[in-house]
C-alpha cells in the first residue's frame, strides 16, 4: 500500500522547510504552523479579498522564483518560544524572536545577506526595501493561492525528474506538504474524487503547475536545472506539473510518516 514517505511545513514563505514525523491539518485545508510568515516588499499592497481568505501572492516578498539563494538558507521556527533561527549552512545569520526588536534584526541579517548574493540586483527595484517580516506566527495565511491547501507529490515522480539530470534533484526543490511513496511517477494526477491519508479523507482538487522556484538548488541556492523546460519537453507535459493539491472533506487531523494512502 502507498504510504507517506515524509512530511515538511514551511515556516516563513518562501524559506526552506521543516521536515516533521507528524503536521496537522486545520478543518481550513491549511498545514498548521506553516507559512506563517513572509518578507514583504516595502511596496507591497494587501491582495484583493477572496472569500475572505487570508493568501499573499509571491510577487508581494521574497520568493525563490526570483531569489533562488534563498534555497540554501537553513531556518527553524520554535513556535513555543517565538523565535527563529536561520543558517547559512553552517553558518548562523541570526537567531533572534519574534517580537519588534527581534524582527528588526531578522530583517536587517536577510537583507544584509541577499545583498552579498547574485539576487542582490532584485533589491535594488524601486519598492523592495526595506523588507519587512509579517505575520504572527499562529496564522497559516501566506499561501500563494486563496484557499491554501495541503500539496502533495509522489516521490517517484521526484526520482524520474532526477534520472534526467546531474544535478540534485529531491523533495526540497518542490515545497510539497506530503510526500507520497509506493505509487509510480506521476500517479498522483490520476488521483480523481477522495483520497484517504491516514484518518484524514481529501477531496482531490487539481494538478499542481511548476514556476521556476524548482530550479533551485537546495544547497547552493543556484539554478542549475532546467526542469521545467525537462518537464514539457522530456515528459511531453502541456505545462510543467508535479503534484495534487488537496483539501479536507470532513475536518482535519494529523497526518504521520507512515500513514497509509488509499484513493477512494
Amino acid at each position: 500500500m502507498p504510504t507517506v514517505d515524509a512530511l515538511f511545513r514551511y515556516p516563513v514563505k518562501g524559506f526552506t522547510p521543516e521536515a516533521c514525523e507528524q503536521i496537522v491539518v486545520q478543518d481550513d485545508g491549511r498545514v498548521e504552523g506553516d507559512r506563517v510568515f513572509a518578507f514583504r516588499f516595502s511596496d507591497a499592497v494587501e491582495p484583493e479579498d477572496e472569500e475572505g481568505l487570508a493568501y499573499w501572492p509571491k510577487k508581494r516578498g521574497l520568493a525563490l522564483m526570483d531569489m533562488p539563494s534563498l534555497a540554501r538558507l537553513r531556518l527553524t521556527y520554535d513556535s513555543d518560544r517565538g523565535h527563529l533561527t536561520i543558517r547559512d549552512t553552517d553558518e548562523l545569520l541570526v537567531d533572534a524572536g519574534t517580537d519588534e526588536a527581534g524582527r528588526q534584526q531578522i530583517e536587517d541579517a536577510v537583507t544584509a545577506w541577499l545583498r552579498e548574493t547574485p539576487d542582490a540586483r532584485h533589491l535594488e527595484r524601486p519598492g523592495r526595501l526595506p523588507l519587512r517580516l509579517i505575520g504572527d506566527g499562529v496564522a497559516s495565511q501566506f499561501q500563494d493561492r486563496p484557499r491554501g491547501y495541503v500539496s502533495v507529490h509522489a516521490a517517484a515522480s521526484v526520482a524520474a525528474l532526477g534520472r534526467t539530470t546531474d544535478a540534485v534533484v529531491d523533495d526540497r526543490r518542490f515545497r510539497s506538504n506530503v510526500v507520497v511513496a509506493g505509487i509510480p511517477p506521476w500517479g498522483d494526477l490520476e488521483w480523481q474524487g477522495r483520497v484517504r491519508i491516514g484518518d484524514i479523507v481529501f477531496a482531490v482538487q487539481r494538478p499542481i503547475v511548476r514556476c521556476a522556484a524548482i530550479m533551485a538548488n537546495p544547497d547552493t541556492g543556484l539554478q542549475d536545472a532546467p526542469l521545467l523546460r525537462i518537464l514539457t519537453r522530456e515528459f511531453e507535459q502541456s505545462a510543467p506539473t508535479l503534484g495534487v493539491l488537496l483539501l479536507p472533506e470532513s475536518g482535519g487531523g494529523t497526518l504521520r510518516v507512515g500513514d497509509p494512502v488509499e484513493v477512494e
